[in-house]
């Protein structure tokens, strides 16, 4: 009988651990949070449970750093973990890397992972992207019938051009059969083939509500779709996986409904400026023809019945058109008029005259006061010059003083300065001495 190997508890705890972690990878787990700790040293422990069974976890002060806030009780997370043993008590728990909070960080993970994988095969290259219909025939929408989306949507297009109609196809944009729905549509679309333009659209809500939009199914039918497609889901800040693929994205519905249709206003505009261009093209051609047949009619000694007859439907013509030029001039000058009216309510002139005035007024009181403060500024400098002419030493030599300097120019203050014999210099009020000392007088 082979001997048996004895194990100590530190030792077979230590194997299991071991074990537990060589055999297990990195897991991703999702549970309840409870009795959670936040100890001194920054670790965090914890449970993490569901309806049937918890299991114990531990978060090291450098990994729990990294989450952007702090588990409470009740609260459901989503978590990157080993597998391991704590061996002073044997206790089975789990290391944490990572942890989120559950739903919507996990939709965000499925959002960024499916926009990284789509973006990285092509299909939100600029080089798949369609060009829009500069007039399409027949628009068709592509959301829910009842939403506030259809409604702006179907206003604007009224609003910019009536006569283009309108082929709504309706369909869910919330919920679990919502992303089938919109595909369906799309192929239903596609397979009728009368629209030129689609809008796939809603209005906003959060991650979850437009989740049908972030659908890998909904992103590969957008990109199949041979019509173009504008998205306008949500928002100017939301951003779903259909925004990327389609062919034009539209922060709102109604942005929507303005991109796939032109400005009627600006077309009749437009037009007018064309008629009005033809009309004056059509004047000068017959104001040419009429002179041309004047000068054939000049040339020709027998005229005939039908040059006549051409002449005076040109003369007609050009009577007509006349007419058509008058009144268009006077419906412009009536417009002109009204312009003109309202340009004289807003003209600049009087309040550039009052300003005017108040900028004169202002210029003379700062001549004013500079001339005020010139004259107290001289003023003052008088004062000081008299005061300066009270202490000055020049005043001083001219009531009869004199300053005595030694050869080497020091003021001689003392008798005991100099000594008999040496020469010194006397400043005077007017002119100066150059003195010999012939006998010193210390009293």
């Amino acid at each position: 009988m082979p001997e048996q190997t004895i194990f100590t508890v530190s030792e077979l705890n230590r194997d299991v651990r071991q074990l537990l972690e060589r055999g297990f990878p990195l897991v991703m787990l999702e549970g309840e949070v409870s009795n959670f700790a936040n100890v001194s040293s920054g670790h965090w422990y914890m449970s993490l449970k569901d309806s049937k069974a918890q299991v114990k976890c531990a978060m090291f002060r450098n990994r729990n750093r990294l989450v952007n806030f702090t588990p409470e009780n009740g609260m459901h997370v989503l978590v990157r973990a080993r597998v391991s043993l704590y061996e002073p008590r044997g206790d089975f728990q789990l290391i944490l890397e990572h942890m989120e909070e559950a739903g919507l960080g996990a939709l965000q993970r499925a959002y960024d992972e499916l926009k990284a994988r789509l973006q990285k095969e092509g299909l939100f290259d600029i080089a798949h992207k369609k060009d829009l219909p500069r007039m399409p025939r027949q628009i068709g929408v592509i959301t829910s019938p009842t939403g506030a989306a259809i409604r702006d949507i179907v206003s604007v297009l009224g609003r910019r051009f009536p006569s283009i109609p309108v082929l709504i196809f309706p369909t869910l944009v919330q919920g679990e059969q919502a992303a089938d729905q919109i595909v369906a549509q799309i192929n239903k679309a596609v397979t009728r083939g009368d629209c030129d333009v689609l809008i796939l659209a809603r209005g906003g809500g959060s991650l979850e509500d437009l989740w049908p939009f972030n659908e890998e199914k909904v992103a590969r039918a957008i990109h199949a779709c041979p019509i173009p497609i504008v998205s306008g889901v949500g928002h100017e800040v939301d951003f779903t996986i259909a925004d990327f693929v389609a062919d034009k994205r539209a922060p709102t519905p109604s942005v929507a409904a303005e991109m796939v249709v032109p400005d009627g206003q600006e077309i009749v505009q437009a037009l007018e400026r064309r008629e009005r261009q033809i009309i004056h093209a059509m004047r000068n051609k017959l104001k040419l023809h009429s002179h041309h047949f004047n000068q054939i009619f000049k040339h020709l000694q027998h005229p005939s019945r039908r040059l006549q007859i051409i002449t005076q439907k040109v003369d007609e013509l050009e009577s007509r058109l006349t007419r058509s030029t008058r009144e268009s001039l006077r419906q412009y000058e009536r417009m002109l008029s009204v312009l003109s009216a309202r340009l004289r309510q807003h003209n600049p002139a009087a309040e550039i005259r009052h300003q005017g005035l108040h900028i004169e007024q202002l210029k003379k009181r700062v001549i004013n006061l500079m001339r005020q403060h010139l004259a107290l500024q001289k003023s003052r400098l008088a004062e000081h010059s008299r005061g300066l002419e009270t202490v000055s030493p020049l005043a001083t030599l001219s009531r009869g003083y004199s300053i005595l300097r030694d050869e080497k120019g020091q003021i001689l203050r003392q008798s005991s300065q100099t000594r008999a014999g040496a020469v010194v210099h006397a400043n005077l009020g007017e002119g100066a001495l150059r003195l010999t000392v012939d006998e010193v007088m210390n009293e």
